[in-house]
């Protein structure tokens, strides 16, 4: 199973009064990398909040935001008037000076700065909090929901590209005689280049000729990529998201394809190794995003 880290959960309900929405939103990152907004009066539980956030997600640059909108005319917030005073003096002086004739609403701009109400509360009430908590879960659903679905494409798209590695990796097969015969003249017309036929001792040029060719033989590197291809789509359908280990796999398959590259010495089998790592980069780009 595929997870992508990219996601967006939401989630509301009404609590003692007070309009409740949480948005989750992830995207790909290497750790749990968790920025939480909240009101103030719920900072307390902002360790446990992160805990649960981080236990669900499991990795991903993750924004939390948690809003409290209070319904109807009773309010436990009051004013603080000497802060709304001291905000209201201070931009006021500093407009005055840049423009002595100003009209800017200094009463909005006052109004949006933090820290202006306070609640009459002195403590969390704890039935408030489950409430609260059980939004939460509800969004991490949401985003986990959603990060199921992405993971769905990615999947896809991945089997995709492993498959037409396979099938470049079948097509190899189709020139390797003709390139052990092509480097098998060369060598021959170049060592009567420089020596006399008749001279050449047959026997040992045979063993040489073996041990060379031998360099150039790709069988070892085709059976380990398609090793690496079949383990790539045994993790895929995994029953849980291993981004690590795909990525992992990745690097293998990398190491072979490089391999197949370097003893290549053939134009159209150079050309199926480019191939090849074209996928393999769209693999990697894909591996990035997932869980």
């Amino acid at each position: 199973m595929i997870k992508s880290m990219t996601g967006f959960g939401k989630a509301t309900g009404e609590i003692n009064k007070k309009k409740i929405t949480v948005e989750i939103k992830s995207l790909n990152s290497k750790q749990a990398d968790v920025f939480v907004r909240m009101p103030s009066f719920y900072k307390e539980k902002e360790l446990p909040l992160r805990s649960l956030i981080s236990k669900s997600l499991q990795r991903g640059k993750i924004e939390f935001n948690l809003y409290s909108e209070l319904l109807g005319e009773t309010s436990s917030l009051t004013l603080n008037k000497g802060l709304f005073t001291k905000y209201y003096n201070e931009f006021n002086s500093i407009a005055t000076e840049v423009d002595p004739n100003h009209n800017s609403d200094i009463v909005a701009i006052v109004a949006k700065m933090p820290d202006l109400l306070k609640s009459e509360r002195s403590e969390l009430d704890e039935n408030e909090w489950v409430g609260v908590f059980k939004i939460v879960e509800k969004a991490l659903s949401e985003i986990n929901n959603f990060r199921t679905v992405e993971g769905s494409s990615l999947e896809k798209e991945l089997a995709l590209r492993v498959s037409n590695i396979s099938e470049l990796l079948i097509s190899v097969e189709q020139y390797e005689q003709e390139r052990i015969e092509t480097v098998k003249a060369r060598i021959i017309n170049h060592l009567k280049e420089v020596v006399d036929e008749n001279k050449i001792d047959k026997d040992r040029f045979e063993q040489e000729l073996i041990y060379y060719i031998e360099k150039y033989d790709v069988t070892e590197e085709k059976i380990r990529l398609t090793q690496h291809c079949t383990y790539f789509k045994e993790t895929m359908n995994s029953t849980i998201s291993e981004g690590k280990k795909l990525g992992f796999i990745c690097q293998e398959m990398g190491r072979e394809i490089n391999t197949l590259g370097s003893k290549a010495n053939h134009a159209e089998l150079q050309k199926i190794v480019v191939q090849m790592k074209d996928e393999l980069e769209k693999i990697k780009e894909q591996i990035l995003n997932i869980l």
